[in-house]
C-alpha cells in the first residue's frame, strides 16, 4: 500500500489555503481540503500521472472551479511512497 508523506512546507501550504478561505469564503474551505486530499489519493493508483517537473519531481494539477492547485511531489517506487513537497494555488507565481 502506497504511503503518503507531506513535508512541513506542504502542510503549511494547505494551512495557508484553508486560513485564506476561512476569511474569504468559509463555505469552500472544507470542500477545498477534500478536493486536494482526493486528488492526492489518486496518486496511490497512478503515481506517474503528474507532469515531470525538475529532477525526480512531478506536478499534479488539482482542478477547483475556474482555477485550482498544483502539488509538487515525488514517488519512490522501491518504498512505494509519495512525498508531497509543496502546494501552490495555480494563480501563484510557480515558485513551489
Amino acid at each position: 500500500m502506497t504511503t503518503f508523506w507531506f513535508s512541513r512546507r506542504a502542510l503549511g501550504d494547505v494551512e495557508r489555503f484553508i486560513d485564506f478561505l476561512l476569511e474569504t469564503d468559509p463555505a469552500s474551505a472544507e470542500a477545498t481540503f477534500e478536493v486536494i486530499n482526493n486528488a492526492v489519493q489518486v496518486l496511490a493508483r497512478h503515481p506517474y500521472i503528474g507532469r515531470p517537473a525538475r529532477g525526480r519531481l512531478r506536478e499534479l494539477i488539482i482542478s477547483r472551479g475556474s482555477t485550482g492547485y498544483v502539488a509538487l511531489y515525488s514517488f519512490d517506487p522501491k518504498a512505494d511512497a509519495i512525498t508531497i513537497h509543496a502546494l501552490r494555488q495555480q494563480r501563484e507565481d510557480g515558485s513551489a
